[in-house]
């Protein structure tokens, strides 16, 4: 799927989706559920492949691997993921998709379209709703006619390959130096699986870690903490030294988040770390046009302390 698809505004807040469907046996009868994936995770959608059987599947769910232009790539039934029994049918697509450096294919009943919405579209799923499907949504559009689930694709392929590349440990006198600074974080994942895993990986090398699950949650945290810095009449870096942020999240996305904090006469000096599943050259070039000082893939975190460090230097010299 071409970049030149989903070159939208550089922080309009806006996105678009994939919408497909999973049509469900039941004890009831058949129900169909519409999902949603985020366009620039997509590479293309194709008819069901011919398949190989894989020796040993982690997971029930995977049905095995095919040859898509000499790569081989795993096939996930997303209803078995999900603990659904899909209905067979005779034209069932797949979705190929690349995040994280990481190319998966997931089997799904049907697709139906591309819908183009704002992020404040986007509902992030209650603590309850969350609960209920083993947090394996990340967001909620609700149309007049249906209701969509964004799945969190991250979490899936994570659970799925629990070991993965194992992130690679900073130096110690980078921790050192870390810890000495007494550096306060502000990290930003709608993934509550990403957003852990994130946040371990910065508290055990040194930093102090606040955590939100959207852009628009972690602007409002912010501008608490500058007009707490204003009232006491004391530097922002006394309450905040960095943002590290994902790129898709429902309500704000990373980069309207980014251009929020840029255009801001107190909270521009504040270092903003893009970190993401995707980092396609579309969406480098999105987040230069908005002021991002750095942007790394969620697959290079071993360089998130060392990137860090070095920008807050550069900011205090």
């Amino acid at each position: 799927m071409s970049e030149t698809n989903i070159l939208l505004e550089s922080g309009t807040n806006e996105l678009e989706i994939v919408e497909f469907y999973l049509d469900e046996t039941r004890a009831s009868g058949n129900y169909r559920g519409y999902y949603g994936i985020n366009v620039a995770k997509v590479l293309e959608i194709i008819q069901m492949p011919n398949l190989t059987e894989m020796p040993e599947a982690a997971h029930e769910s995977v049905m095995g691997a095919f040859n898509l232009r000499n790569e081989i790539i795993p096939l996930i039934d997303l209803a078995g993921w999900l603990h659904k029994k899909r209905s067979e049918n005779d034209a069932p697509k797949v979705i190929v998709t690349e995040f994280n450096r990481t190319k998966s294919a997931f089997l799904v009943s049907g697709v139906t379209r591309i819908h183009r919405i704002n992020w404040h579209e986007v509902e992030a799923p209650t603590n309850y709703v969350s609960s209920l499907t083993v947090n394996s949504i990340t967001g909620v559009v609700k149309f007049t006619s249906r209701i969509i689930f964004i799945l969190d694709m991250e979490k899936i392929c994570m659970e799925l390959n629990p070991e993965g590349e194992p992130v690679l440990e900073p130096v110690e006198s980078v921790k050192q130096e870390i810890t000495q600074k007494d550096i306060r974080v502000v990290l930003v994942d709608d993934s509550n699986m990403a957003r852990k895993m994130i946040a371990n990986i910065m508290t055990s090398t040194g930093f102090k870690v606040h955590t939100e699950e959207n852009g628009e949650l972690a602007w409002k945290y912010l501008l608490k903490l500058k007009a707490k810095a204003e009232a006491e009449n004391k530097p922002l870096e006394n309450f905040v030294n960095l943002v590290v942020s994902d790129i898709e999240m429902p309500a704000m996305d990373g980069h309207t988040l980014t251009r929020h904090i840029k255009e801001d006469a107190l909270l521009k000096t504040l270092p903003v770390i893009l970190c993401s599943s995707i980092i396609t050259k579309t969406l480098h070039h999105k987040g230069i046009a908005v002021g991002a000082d750095e942007q790394i893939s969620k697959a290079e975190l071993g360089e998130l302390a060392s990137k860090a460090l070095k920008l807050l230097s550069a900011s205090r010299t």
